[in-house]
């Protein structure tokens, strides 16, 4: 009786501790991914400048370091930057000016822009304090403020921080939303696939098979080039839903059908029929519940395709255009490899955010696909 009681102990514990794990990973999971909306939703309160204004003289500046001890040893309470001076315009090399010291600012007067898109306000949540005044050294004019930049700046002087929270807007609508949309359809003609009769199913899948076949970058070239040069982000983003919708559907439907065509002879579907419900209900109450976990990961696997798809198309001009940020535009500055060996994280903070981001996804999908 011992034994078996140490015996059933030790099993309950090994299930806890997996439920644990798969607990861990949805939280970890939806909190990256509700941090990363979260940010894309307040971008234009986190940051700081405008991310199409160009700044003179700032063009590929280094990151701002703050400091909170000055030149004469002094502590300060508040970070603050000293102003950078251009050394060499050619090699765009900056140096700090230790005379000329700024404090920063929490909520300070910036651009103006609608919170939320419901309340206009020129609230930022932090920047440099515009008051001459408060100079920590020596006083000076109002236009001779300095800026801080945290990722520094890229070869047109904009603020490379506040364009990578603004480009999160567009790439987490464009992919994850072209991903749900483009599943949903697949779903919805998967089902139609694998219930209706043989030539129904015969038309759907040939369908998706000729989709499955086109190469996916070509297709969407020609349909950009069937477009004008210049996209506001709005049509940008409509075109790219679009194309992912177009040439996405079709891997869900194949995989829909097939779980469809299996569960369909389950004995619990069966009673279902021999009920008498209807097919749109023993699908909907029945068949997908029991096909979700698969569909989920099946989705879940489209994501990052359709990221990485929407940061390709970005990178080559296809998608949102200059001066707006998308992940993929910015990574054309990864390009130089004169700039990329010098500040490689700088330049490849877009690539970090997507990794960030569809790990995120990942966990998050893992967890509810082993959730109890």
């Amino acid at each position: 009786m011992t034994q078996a009681r140490e015996a059933g102990e030790t099993v309950a514990r090994s299930s806890r501790r997996r439920w644990l794990r798969r607990r861990a990973r949805l939280l970890v999971g939806l909190t990256i991914v509700a941090l990363f909306y979260l940010v894309a939703v307040c971008a234009d309160f986190l940051a700081p400048y405008d991310h199409r204004e160009l700044t003179r003289g700032a063009e590929s500046a280094p990151p701002t370091a703050l400091h909170f001890r000055d030149a004469m040893g002094h502590w300060h309470a508040r970070p603050f930057i000293y102003q950078l001076r251009l050394v060499d315009p050619l090699a765009r090399t900056y140096a700090e000016d230790p005379t000329r010291a700024f404090p920063l600012a929490l909520l300070p007067h910036g651009y103006t822009y609608r919170l939320l898109g419901l309340f206009a306000t020129d609230r930022h949540l932090f920047g440099v304090q515009r008051d001459t005044s408060t100079n920590l050294l020596t006083s000076g004019s109002a236009h001779t403020t300095p800026r801080v930049y945290l990722l520094g700046t890229d070869a047109s002087g904009r603020d490379r921080c506040s364009r990578l929270l603004r480009a999160m807007r567009f790439s987490l609508l464009v992919g994850p939303l072209g991903t749900l949309l483009a599943g949903a359809l697949g779903i919805l003609l998967g089902c139609v696939a694998g219930y209706a009769g043989r030539t129904v199913d015969a038309l759907l899948m040939r369908a998706a098979d000729a989709m499955m076949a086109l190469p996916e970058l070509v297709l969407i070239l020609a349909a950009r080039a069937a477009l004008p040069v210049t996209l506001p982000p709005t049509r940008a983003a409509l075109f790219l839903i679009t194309i992912f919708i177009a040439i996405g559907w079709a891997e869900p439907a194949r995989v829909t059908r097939g779980l469809v065509l299996a569960l369909r002879q389950r004995e619990f579907v069966l009673a279902a029929v021999g009920l008498g419900l209807t097919r749109t209900r023993i699908l909907v109450r029945h068949i997908l519940p029991n096909a979700a976990r698969p569909l989920v990961v099946q989705i879940s696997l489209m994501l990052p395709a359709f990221l990485l798809a929407e940061t390709v198309l970005s990178y080559l001009g296809v998608g949102v255009q200059e001066p707006e940020a998308s992940w993929g535009n910015m990574l054309q500055d990864a390009g130089n490899l004169t700039q990329l060996a010098a500040q490689p994280f700088l330049l490849l903070t877009p690539a970090v955010a997507i990794f960030i981001f569809v790990l995120g996804v990942r966990l998050l999908s893992d967890g509810l696909r082993r959730a109890d």
